[in-house]
């Protein structure tokens, strides 16, 4: 396979909401660039960036993918990404390997959630933005209110910026073609075709005055900020054909134009055009600007302090700088074992080249160098800066991590991942899925950096997180059909605790004969409650002697078992403070034993008189769905005895920050997609602790076991 230089390669990110067509698209661009032989199809899993077994079988993206495109001597690496809004982490980060992103619009729908919250992300990273209105063939196309209304739309949410560079060219037989406002061509298409369009230089009659208005808008648009450009527009009326492709390329570049384009995947038109249009117009990722790179001083490795951050460079892609690469995400395949996708961010990689992992401090050969065409490696014997490749068998990478030439110490850092928003406890079905469950999901972990899994120490359960429930689910299928390690998921026990509200005053007396030695304790102690969150306090007031020094740690010990068990529902009790202040002893038959059961005595007999209750954790949630749905969440989260913090607005979308007890949200995602026909999200973490009303607590007590507190060990 041809060796590609930096200037003729272009990294695109094709982003967008859910079923607007990306994965469809991209299909159709490898099969109309003959990388294919017939267009894949999303639903019977021959689409080459759909090859998970879970997204084939759910018939959605679930994870970024790659693939590639050679087009009239460039090559177009494209990654496919998520539309659904709980995997929009994974299209955070594939804007870190591209010079330019593809937002795909629904023509029918026109822009939906998870297209504004993939533009905000594109626009914080500083990635240039082509807008494609996709499934034109669709006749709902223009959601009813034809293409003045879609475009008007994007004007709205997005600015004057976003202009068309193509008109649609729909009539009684449907979508078509496309006129180009920049050559003032038609190009009309056979759908179901080879994708290959028929060049025309007859605009049709209907489209001819529309064509030639925008055509003076693209090009007003372009020279405004140019000085020479508005010279010659003055001057001429227009701009020459090829000063302002120069013109329109370099603000594409500068993010000062969106282009709006059109096609339909399924049917395979316009996308020879939509080719090349990025070959044209879309950045080389030599021509960006430099990415801003973590610089690791040459003395905090000396001192065996590597990792520390000294500051921030920005870095020019280039390769006459010294080899580097960054991995931006991790493969298992069955055959070839964990797969690292890297970006080239200087020099040229080489076959069998040996780079330091500066993360981890170790060597890592690159054998069988390699493009990835979806899960398919084609091995290349070299990688120039800004080119997009793979490796197998990798011992230590993973994702996040930065490798070069020894001793150059730099960190390219990915985007900030969120906070997982749903934790199920996980259970293996037998013994020998137990043995299976810990390497398989530590696997799956690799893969994908939002799973959590850990134990609670409180319940005692394995606990699995992830971005929602279909996430969770499909990481438990994954579990099965790769590591056949079976497991049943339920959900999490909520880990109250127990407090108190009032003052009390006991005492525990332990006394024990039985022959021989006896055991004897006694303690008097105070308790009283303290402020949320400040956990245990244990005070020794005695003066006298009254108990021996050496006994006084054995009755702090003995509350401090007590309150792991429990008194109410065997809940662990915080937020208290104990002072030991009187007691007493004997000479013989005292002992730390005796003290410490003492201790758990005066304890239960305190908390009988110190009015205790239960404490249930209360998350802060924020939620982010159409303004329209805006009344119906605010009257759920009031039905689930949560208490809005407040709300704000994000373009046509609404914000809302509350917070509700975790016994609440455990299923709420479920129903957050059902209440908001998919198009809202939510996050949330624990941000307290809260007293649980009586009514509730009751209902608690009432299925919950009361521990028993055993008199001798």
């Amino acid at each position: 396979m041809k060796t590609y230089q930096g200037s003729e390669i272009r990294n695109v990110a094709v982003v967008g909401h859910a079923h607007s067509g990306k994965t469809t698209l991209i299909a159709a661009m490898l099969h109309a660039a003959k990388m294919t032989p017939a267009q894949g199809r999303v639903d019977d899993g021959s689409a080459v960036t759909a090859y998970d077994e879970e997204e084939v079988a759910r018939g959605i993206t679930m994870q970024n993918a790659v693939a590639f495109a050679e087009w009239q001597g460039v090559k177009i690496n494209l990654v496919d990404t998520p539309g659904f809004h709980m995997f929009n982490h994974e299209a955070r980060a594939a804007l870190l390997p591209v010079e330019s992103a593809v937002v795909v619009v629904n023509a029918q729908s026109g822009v939906e959630p998870v297209t504004e919250r993939v533009w905000r992300y594109a626009e914080e990273a500083n990635v240039p933005r082509i807008v494609l209105v996709n499934q034109m063939d669709n006749p709902k196309a223009g959601g009813g209110g034809g293409l003045s209304a879609l475009i008007d739309d994007i004007h709205e949410r997005w600015g004057r910026n976003c202009v068309p560079v193509q008109l649609p060219i729909v009539d009684a037989q449907g979508f078509h073609g496309v006129v180009d406002l920049v050559t003032m061509e038609a190009f009309t298409y056979t759908p179901g075709g080879d994708g290959r369009g028929k060049a025309s230089g007859e605009i049709p009659a209907a489209l001819a005055a529309d064509a030639k208005a925008r055509h003076e808008a693209l090009v007003e648009l372009v020279a405004e900020g140019k000085d020479e450009l508005m010279e010659e527009f003055f001057e001429k009326g227009t701009i020459p054909e090829d000063h302002l492709i120069a013109a329109l390329h370099e603000a594409i570049r500068e993010d000062r134009i969106f282009p709006v384009l059109f096609s339909s995947g399924l049917a395979n038109m316009a996308l020879d055009h939509l080719l090349d249009f990025l070959k044209v117009y879309a950045p080389a990722p030599v021509e960006r600007a430099p990415i801003p790179v973590k610089s690791l001083a040459a003395q905090a490795v000396a001192a065996g302090t590597a990792g520390q951050e000294q500051h921030e460079v920005p870095r020019k892609i280039s390769d006459s700088d010294p080899a580097a690469v960054a991995v931006f995400k991790t493969m298992s395949d069955p055959f070839a074992g964990r797969i690292s996708f890297f970006k080239v961010i200087g020099g040229v990689i080489k076959n069998e080249a040996t780079l330091e992992n500066y993360t981890r401090r170790g060597q890592e050969k690159f054998s069988h160098l390699s493009v990835m065409q979806g899960r398919k490696a084609m091995e290349v014997p070299e990688l120039h800066a800004g080119d997009i490749g793979g490796v197998a068998k990798l011992r230590e990478t993973l994702t996040g991590d930065t490798l070069g030439v020894k001793g150059a110490d730099i960190q390219v850092e990915l985007a900030r991942l969120p906070e997982p928003a749903m934790t199920y406890a996980i259970e293996p079905k037998s013994r020998a899925d137990e043995d299976k469950l810990a390497p398989a999901i530590h696997k799956l972990m690799e893969e994908d950096l939002l799973i959590r899994f850990f134990r609670d120490p409180q319940t005692n359960e394995f606990l699995i997180a992830g971005a929602g429930q279909p996430h969770i689910e499909a990481i438990v299928s994954r579990l099965k059909k790769r590591y056949h390690a079976e497991v049943t998921l339920k959900a999490p026990k909520v880990p109250y605790r127990e407090t108190i509200r009032g003052k009390a005053d006991a005492q525990g007396r332990h006394k024990k004969q039985t022959g021989g030695h006896g055991q004897f304790g006694d303690c008097k102690i105070r308790m009283e409650p303290l402020p949320r969150g400040a956990g245990f306090v244990f005070e020794n007031d005695i003066f006298g002697g009254a108990i021996p020094r050496n006994f006084v740690p054995a009755v702090e010990k003995g509350i401090v078992e007590s309150a792991q068990r429990g008194y109410l529902a065997g809940y662990p009790v915080v937020d208290f403070k104990v002072t030991v202040y009187d007691g007493s002893y004997h000479e013989v038959d005292s002992n730390e034993l005796s003290f410490k059961m003492a201790g758990r005595i005066a304890f239960r007999k305190c908390m009988e008189q110190a009015k205790p209750c239960l404490l249930e954790p209360v998350m802060k949630v924020e939620i982010e769905a159409p303004e329209e749905f805006a009344g119906t969440l605010m009257g759920d989260l009031n039905s689930r005895r949560g208490r809005v913090q407040g709300m704000d607005s994000k373009g046509r979308a609404t914000v809302i920050n509350a917070e509700v007890p975790m016994a609440e949200m455990l299923t709420y995602g479920t129903l957050l997609t059902s209440m908001t026909q998919g198009k809202g999200s939510y996050r949330m973490e624990v941000d307290h602790y809260d007293i649980v009303p009586q009514l509730v607590a009751e209902k608690i007590l009432a299925n919950a076991k009361r521990p028993v507190e055993e008199e001798e060990e």
